[in-house]
């Protein structure tokens, strides 16, 4: 089980990552020119959490993509959840 990390660990998220309303998830939507690049960020993203064996809970609707990281097991935010966002935010089609 991972270590739960505090609010000030959480300061440090890429991007537009931020704490959700319950303080165990973090939260970002996306946003894509269509629905194909969408399907395609959702594909790299798909292969990164296996890569981490750590899988997000997301939806997709077209060109929107909403993703939701927490470690289940530990009960809130861990550096597996920031690891993950990390490396979603240096993904290169990246929305600006």
């Amino acid at each position: 089980m991972s270590k739960l990390l505090d609010k000030a660990a959480l300061a440090t998220l890429p991007g537009k990552w931020h704490l959700a309303a319950d303080g165990k998830s973090i939260h970002q939507n996306f946003t894509f020119k269509n629905f194909a690049e969408a399907f395609s960020f959702i594909t790299h993203v798909a292969l990164l959490a296996e890569k981490a064996d750590h899988h997000p809970d997301w939806s997709n609707s077209y060109n929107k993509v909403s993703i939701t990281l927490t470690t289940h097991d530990s009960g809130g935010v861990t550096t597996k959840d920031i690891a993950l966002a990390e490396a979603i935010s240096h993904f290169v089609w990246l929305p600006q």
